[in-house]
């Protein structure tokens, strides 16, 4: 099939397929064999080796989305991340990253890089002087996310890119909040995008696994390093993921739909004094967003007025679930300085600007009103609270 030529709908259900050649089933058959032939074998496949028969044809798909040359899946997001940097990065050199980065990311680099003589940056902010700034003779790598965990801030991929091409410098993409659906960073130059498969691409809750799209070389420099670090994801995880995928357009523009709807009415409501959402007029990336998304995703963040607790409204939410993880087809919510940016500490969180209020919205697909209804009955109930009520 001619994946370049084919809608995105279509992509997600048919490309990356395997043909159930015995029994001609609709759907693609699961192998399950950890152990292969060697001998009169075009391909030794081996599932630590990335090249099972369901892994390969799943990569293929990934790849058909982010209209890359080629693709791997690996057990985990930050499987992905930690094998990618590490098969580019080696002692001595140097890595620049973007200040506001998922947390998982930011404590893997602060925690293992030194042992391994990697030095690191992160920029003071998010324009072409913050990164050239930071950039140094022996940078290797320039490390981005877009939107932003948890704030949604913007980068300016084509910016970073043409910064990196002057220097031949590798760039990389965390991609996951955007979705292949909500935008494709190779239309702007960026080398290598990361996924956390876990999140839109499976979309139910119910698997973690992730992505890495780019080029054929350097997929084969990642893979030489993936097959010794083992991060492999197994078949059965693979075919639920193929599966998940063929719906992946329609949930996530579901999504997009919800977030935009609720980010409107989360600004209007004033027990909340911030939100944080691309897609609307007064984020200060709203523009930049508009030029590089398609769409502006199922995420956004919003900080409760002072003096509500988070941890109550949370509780007292009854449709939507307090939970870690995101971008399933329920709404979830949770408290980024209680769980995915903990680990930041106290001080670095306010230097990113992650207040302690800051709750973070992963939009389901649910009935915009009924989610609605529950985020009022819980702002309502959390107030109750209060002596003086803020609305």
């Amino acid at each position: 099939m001619n994946h370049h030529k084919k809608g995105v709908n279509t992509i997600c259900t048919h490309v990356g397929e395997v043909t159930d050649e015995q029994f001609k089933g609709a759907v693609s058959p699961i192998f399950m064999s950890s152990s292969y032939a060697f001998m009169d074998v075009d391909i030794k496949r081996y599932p630590r080796y990335f090249n099972t028969p369901n892994q390969e044809a799943l990569c293929k798909k990934i790849a058909a989305l982010e209209g890359t040359e080629a693709a791997m899946i690996f057990g985990s997001g930050m499987a992905a991340v930690s094998t990618t940097l590490l098969a580019f990065l080696q002692k001595g050199d140097h890595v620049v990253l973007q200040k506001t980065l998922y947390g998982g990311t930011y404590n893997l680099v602060v925690e293992e890089f030194a042992k391994y003589g990697i030095d690191y940056t992160f920029t003071d902010g998010l324009d072409k002087t913050a990164f050239a700034k930071a950039i140094t003779p022996q940078t290797k790598v320039l490390y981005i996310e877009t939107p932003s965990n948890p704030l949604m801030t913007i980068t300016d991929m084509q910016m970073v890119s043409d910064l990196a091409k002057e220097k031949g410098i590798v760039t990389m993409i965390d991609n996951t909040f955007a979705s292949p659906i909500n935008q494709n960073p190779l239309k702007f130059g960026i080398d290598i995008i990361i996924h956390s498969a876990t999140k839109y691409m499976g979309g139910h809750s119910d698997i973690c696994a992730g992505a890495v799209a780019a080029s054929e070389e350097h997929i084969d420099r990642i893979w030489n390093l993936g097959k010794n670090l083992g991060g492999s994801l197994s078949d059965m995880t693979v075919w639920l993921l193929e599966r998940s995928m063929k719906t992946m357009a329609i949930r996530v523009k579901a999504q997009n739909r919800n977030a935009k709807k609720l980010a409107k009415w989360l600004d209007k409501n004033g027990a909340i004094n911030k939100v944080y959402y691309p897609g609307l007029k007064s984020h200060p990336d709203h523009l930049l967003a508009k030029a590089q998304m398609r769409g502006y995703g199922g995420m956004l963040s919003f900080e409760l007025a002072e003096g509500l607790d988070p941890e109550v409204f949370q509780k007292s939410l009854q449709l939507i679930k307090p939970s870690m993880s995101l971008a399933g087809v329920e709404s979830t919510m949770l408290c980024p300085a209680q769980t995915s940016h903990f680990l930041l500490g106290e001080e670095e969180r306010a230097n990113q600007g992650i207040a302690e209020g800051l709750i973070r919205f992963s939009v389901g697909i649910e009935d915009k009103e009924d989610l609605i209804e529950d985020i009022q009955q819980a702002l309502l109930t959390v107030m109750a609270q209060l002596e003086e009520p803020v609305l």
